[in-house]
């Protein structure tokens, strides 16, 4: 008897078709692996179907769907995805930008409750009222208190022009708290040049986020205000925590940069022939301008590409810290059932002839884990001037600024909401703060922090606590443990054990920052954040003193001297 026909062979359908094109006709050299592949489907194929009729309850299909082929594709490396026909419209707004919905970013509590983490600038959410902080009750008729982020987004996105009814608690708002707000769907445009303009005088700054389809001209944008000011001696793009986007985007932007019909990168799959090559197709926007270029270990993949190309060129001297070292290329492919497979597809080389992959999936560790190449196993290239630069592990800056390490304290603050949770409550008593550029936390506003931290509630990590403790314990267990020792130990303690306001104070200029950032976002949103950042960066300071200096950019710039 068959218990459970309305789930045969679904998944082997599936899975057939996600590999459709797999099993063609090969070269003699790969029919084994292609008759390994057909017997592997048909084994699984079977398989599925035993569990489809004689599993003792329902097989939840979905979820068993979803967990095989997320299994499979991370197998592989962890850029190949699967997107649902639901998932596909998320993927969209990430190369593009755009999307139907209120504008706002939301965030979840540990308690489950979805709240809003930060309204887009001038978007709906933001001209109707909605304030970081609020906790979303319910929209339209469901309640969503236990929803989930994924549940909320997909209720707040829709058509432009339809309304949408937003229910909130406002923290700190007395007996008012509960407040509703009917909002109009807008089609949205998410920024990826959230700020540019002139810094320390004569520097021009952009804050490059993400390489969407409209980034180059955001990048043109605020290039050409730069090139309108006598003023400006340099330019500065911020590449730090870009995670990349659209490969195109990057060549485009390294064009504004460098002549015409130079090549930026060539993309080499797994085929022979198989070999693309991208050149710039039009004349440089600033082809003379001193340029430099931050980056750190969350610039990946196209922000890469560009920060790689300039310092290949020897266009742009990079700062900052190791790049993350992403080499690898991702195509999307059309599945059945409006779903889409984003799979690798190449690896790309930069000028220099550099791969810059840090990690490398097809040789895993035994326990499957994948290493990190070592510096010692980077092989070397040089730049067009001679400079020596290095594959494998990311690109390294020409002058390093790391930033400095967060203490643990701060980043209990920042992970348990305290500082998200004070500034809620800032915003609600006060309207309004000096600009981003002028604020500062003040004595008044730190020592209002501190009172509004539970000491009972607030856990971090105390280092020293801790191996005062594993300490007295290993010296117990091996025997060391006498007066003598015992005493040391307890002399130790008070010396070592955390306290709670004197660990405030001392992190005090640490932390100030979070806050600052945490303030000034509820007032001028990402725009605001930005320029508060910059008031204090070392390798914003470090880039500007250098464009300053023409004998020292040439310098950097060009290949050491050596003893003939």
């Amino acid at each position: 008897m068959k218990i459970f026909p309305r789930y045969k062979n679904l998944l082997p359908v599936a899975l057939t078709l996600l590999l459709a094109g797999a099993c063609v006709a090969a070269p003699a050299a790969e029919r084994n692996r292609d008759q390994a592949l057909t017997r592997k489907l048909t084994t699984f194929n079977a398989l599925v179907r035993e569990l489809a009729e004689n599993y003792v309850d329902t097989l939840p299909v979905d979820r068993t769907f979803d967990m095989a082929i997320s299994a499979m594709l991370m197998s592989i490396d962890p850029y190949t995805e699967y997107y649902s026909s639901e998932e596909r419209e998320g993927f969209k707004t990430m190369t593009t930008g755009q999307y139907g919905g209120i504008g706002s970013y939301i965030g979840m509590r540990p308690d489950s409750l979805v709240y809003i983490s930060g309204p887009y600038e001038g978007s709906p959410a933001a001209r109707a009222g909605l304030r970081t902080g609020d906790r979303i009750i319910a929209i339209d008729t469901t309640d969503v208190r236990h929803a989930g982020n994924e549940r909320v987004s997909a209720l707040l996105k829709g058509q432009p022009g339809t309304i949408v009814k937003v229910q909130v608690e406002r923290p700190w708002a007395g007996p008012d708290s509960l407040l509703t707000f009917d909002i109009k769907r807008e089609k949205l445009d998410i920024p990826s040049v959230p700020y540019y303009g002139v810094t320390r005088d004569d520097i021009g700054y952009i804050r490059l986020t993400s390489y969407m389809e409209k980034s180059p001209e955001e990048v043109r944008e605020a290039l050409e205000s730069f090139k309108a000011n006598p003023a400006v001696k340099g330019v500065v793009l911020d590449l730090r925590g870009n995670g990349g986007g659209l490969v195109e985007s990057a060549v485009e932007i390294v064009n504004f940069f460098v002549p015409k019909g130079t090549e930026v990168l060539r993309m080499k799959g797994r085929e022979k022939g198989s070999e693309r090559v991208y050149k710039t197709t039009k004349q440089p926007l600033m082809p003379d301008m001193p340029l430099a270029v931050l980056i750190d270990g969350g610039s990946a993949s196209a922000s890469e590409i560009t920060a790689g190309a300039l310092q290949d060129l020897d266009r742009a001297v990079l700062i900052g810290s190791r790049s993350f070292g992403k080499g690898l290329v991702q195509s999307t492919r059309p599945l059945p059932y409006g779903g889409m497979l984003k799979v690798t597809t190449a690896k790309y080389y930069i000028p220099s002839g550099r791969l810059i992959q840090a990690l490398d999936y097809s040789r895993r560790n035994p326990d499957g884990s994948v290493a990190v190449t070592p510096d010692s196993l980077c092989n070397t290239f040089t730049t067009r001037a001679g400079r020596l630069v290095k594959d494998g592990g990311g690109l390294q800056p020409d002058i390093k600024v790391e930033w400095p390490q967060v203490s643990p304290l701060t980043i209990a603050l920042v992970r348990d909401n305290w500082i998200f949770d004070f500034g809620t409550r800032y915003a609600a008593e006060h309207p309004q703060i000096p600009a981003p550029q002028d604020f500062v936390v003040t004595d008044e506003i730190y020592d209002s922090f501190k009172a509004s931290i539970d000491p009972e509630r607030l856990k971090y990590d105390k280092t020293c606590e801790d191996l005062l403790e594993k300490l007295r314990t290993a010296a117990e267990k091996e025997g060391y443990m006498n007066d003598s020792t015992t005493q040391a130990l307890d002399a130790l303690k008070p010396l070592l054990t955390h306290n709670l306001q004197r660990d405030l104070d001392t992190r005090r200029s640490e932390i100030a920052r979070y806050l600052t950032t945490d303030l000034i976002g509820r007032y001028y949103y990402n725009r605001g954040e930005v320029i508060a950042d910059l008031n204090e960066d070392e390798a914003l300071d470090r880039a500007a003193a250098i464009l300053r200096d023409p004998a020292e950019l040439k310098a950097i710039l060009s290949a050491p001297k050596t003893d003939k």
